[in-house]
């Protein structure tokens, strides 16, 4: 299907990588002899105990000897990913990413501005579609709730909702796990705290989020630091805000010093789906899409779970019996869940508007 001339993809074939789902082994076995001629992928954002990211690049590598992985800025927001590849458009350095990860409000404006390259996985029809571009310029890849990752040496009795949090007990203990100018975690969480108080999603949402921080800053029960792990064990953000999948591994990761609560909170359950996209000007775009097809093969997607993130052919992956038990025996209460909701892409980009330009205004809390 495919013709090289030693280590050259001829373009006629570059052009129908880029449209046409993988759909043979033969033409895979081609992608991974493009893929490893280029020898490189050049990530970004993808901290080892995001989403079980670690491991999934470790398996990406064992499976593909001879592509190395360079991983820039692993603690960078969406925005900063989205930024790295219209700073990079005439650079095929190693500063240039190949490929992105980044909250769903983020897809649509970067394909808009004509950052992203179409192209759909061998698992495309596995994809809900109302998780993906139907150009194929991006698509779905995982999704977790926001949860409070609590630090029980610290903190006695945990918050169980995100009232809880602007109570006198939890002064100088909260804080986000990004900067909500830039991270779509951390606008998330500022949308989720505004739907707890009972605003409409969209942008009534992100203003009443907003308001809600104005007054645990002024409180003086929030931390403006993007919290970490690390900061949660030290005492430094005592309540961290974050995604369940984050909270879990960290909980994991302390190994009990100190000992790690993780709740859902009652109300305002927002489910956060990211999503992958390659850039329009890759330096790699073969080793970009072969990372693609490992992402969403079972392989890749059950990575993610072990995670503790849902992958998004998770409904897939179970209808199939493709998830082994141990790993869904890991997973939180389904009942934490009930309540969650997926804001719809219109909904998403109202309230980061509002959230991105306005927290200086109202919060007025320089996180960093």
């Amino acid at each position: 299907m495919f013709k090289f001339t030693g280590k050259v993809l001829s373009l006629s074939a570059a052009a129908l990588f880029a449209s046409t789902v993988i759909s043979s082994a033969g033409s895979l076995d081609d992608l991974v002899k493009a893929a490893k001629a280029e020898g490189q992928l050049t990530t970004i954002a993808l901290p080892h105990d995001w989403c079980g990211y670690g491991a999934v690049i470790e398996g990406f590598k064992a499976k593909y000897p001879g592509i190395t992985i360079n991983e820039l800025n692993p603690d960078a927001g969406s925005g900063d990913e989205v930024e790295a590849i219209r700073a990079n458009k005439d650079n095929k350095g190693p500063q240039a990413p190949d490929v992105i990860d980044v909250g769903l409000s983020f897809g649509p404006t970067a394909k808009k501005d004509g950052l992203l390259m179409p192209y759909k996985v061998s698992t495309w029809d596995s994809i809900p579609d109302s998780a993906k571009d139907a150009d194929g310029a991006w698509y779905g890849d995982y999704y977790g709730v926001l949860a409070f990752e609590v630090n029980k040496d610290l903190v006695k009795e945990s918050p169980t909702d995100w009232a809880d949090l602007q109570k006198p007990e939890f002064a100088n203990s909260v804080a986000l796990a990004g900067d909500p100018r830039a991270s779509n975690q951390a606008i998330q969480a500022v949308y989720a705290a505004g739907l707890s108080g009972g605003a409409a999603a969209g942008e009534a949402a992100g203003t009443a989020g907003l308001e809600y921080f104005k007054k645990l800053n002024a409180a003086g029960n929030f931390v403006p630091v993007i919290g970490k792990t690390a900061t949660l064990a030290q005492g430094q953000t005592p309540i961290l805000v974050t995604w369940d999948y984050n909270a879990l591994s960290g909980r994991d990761t302390l190994k009990g010093n100190p000992p790690v609560d993780v709740i859902v909170p009652k109300t305002g359950v927002v489910a956060g789906v990211y999503v992958q996209a390659i850039s329009a000007f890759a330096p790699h775009p073969n080793a970009a899409k072969l990372w693609m097809e490992y992402l969403y093969s079972d392989e890749g997607q059950i990575g993610w779970l072990k995670g503790y993130c849902h992958p998004i052919r998770f409904n897939d992956l179970a209808k199939n019996g493709k998830i082994p038990a141990d790993v869904l025996a890991k997973l939180p209460p389904a009942e934490s869940y009930a309540s969650a909701v997926f804001p719809t892409l219109d909904e998403q980009g109202k309230a980061k508007e509002t959230i991105t330009k306005n927290w200086d205004a109202v919060v007025g809390a320089n996180v960093k």
